[in-house]
């Protein structure tokens, strides 16, 4: 027998638990704005380092967003680092959990996404950036009539590492055309010449199954590599197995 009062339903009363629900979808809709929630898909998980360097998003869903963080980005901002100047933006985001259900569920195939999940991307139009979901907070007001509305979703600015990106939105696509590339093309030789060329011919100046040790003393007055080729002769002893090695013998 419950021990609180009988005559008060504070906590499992569905009818009060909806009207706030529906409370608070229409004023996201009224307050927040349009965003695109782009989920991850895995393509070659490494199991002991549980990330993938593979992955791709290939769909983009548009849902309202309302943005908790009302005072501007969070995070440590704008900042010179050792590497180069770096901008770690944050945000907080608050989606409805009917509407995230509503807008993710895809009936005519087998794709459910039950939650925001952290490393999915969203789609910031404001400022046409793209974030990445850091860390999902499901109790952010803590049981409101006995029910949870909301996911607080916490972002930080997107870093691209070339993943594919083939949403269909000409925004969010553009990001793979302007920062990925053919690096091959890119690679130069001591000579200033490229590695390989647009049609493919003339890949490296010499036969790869020849000797190259003079190469370096060909471009580079300077370099000394037969010098330690021969001293090194002395003190490595190359007759010991590798025991790193991926081969048949250790």
């Amino acid at each position: 027998m419950p021990t609180t009062n009988l005559y008060f339903n504070n906590h499992a009363f569905s009818g009060e638990q909806t009207l706030i629900e529906d409370l608070i979808i229409e004023s996201i809709k009224i307050y927040g704005v349009d965003c695109y929630y782009i989920p991850r898909t895995v393509v070659d998980e490494d199991l002991v380092f549980g990330e993938d360097t593979l992955s791709k998003f290939d769909d983009a869903y548009l849902i309202e967003m309302y943005i908790k963080s009302v005072d501007g980005f969070e995070g440590e901002g704008d900042f010179l680092s050792k590497f180069n100047i770096e901008i770690r933006d944050e945000m907080v985001l608050t989606v409805s959990r009917r509407r995230f259900g509503e807008e993710l569920f895809v009936s005519d195939t087998t794709k459910q996404i039950s939650r925001p999940a952290e490393g999915d991307l969203i789609y910031f139009p404001l400022n046409n950036k793209v974030f990445e979901i850091k860390f999902v907070e499901h109790e952010a007001v803590f049981y409101q009539m006995g029910s949870l509305q909301t996911y607080d979703i916490r972002c930080e600015l997107f870093e691209y590492s070339h993943e594919r990106l083939d949403t269909g939105i000409a925004a969010i696509d553009s990001i793979e055309d302007a920062y990925s590339g053919d690096f091959l093309n890119e690679l130069r030789l001591e000579d200033g010449s490229a590695l390989v060329t647009e049609t493919g011919l003339g890949l490296l100046p010499f036969n790869l199954e020849g000797d190259h040790d003079g190469l370096a003393e060909t471009n580079d007055k300077g370099a000394a590599n037969e010098q330690f080729k021969s001293d090194s002769i002395d003190f490595i002893d190359f007759s010991e197995m590798n025991p790193f090695s991926e081969g048949d013998s250790w």
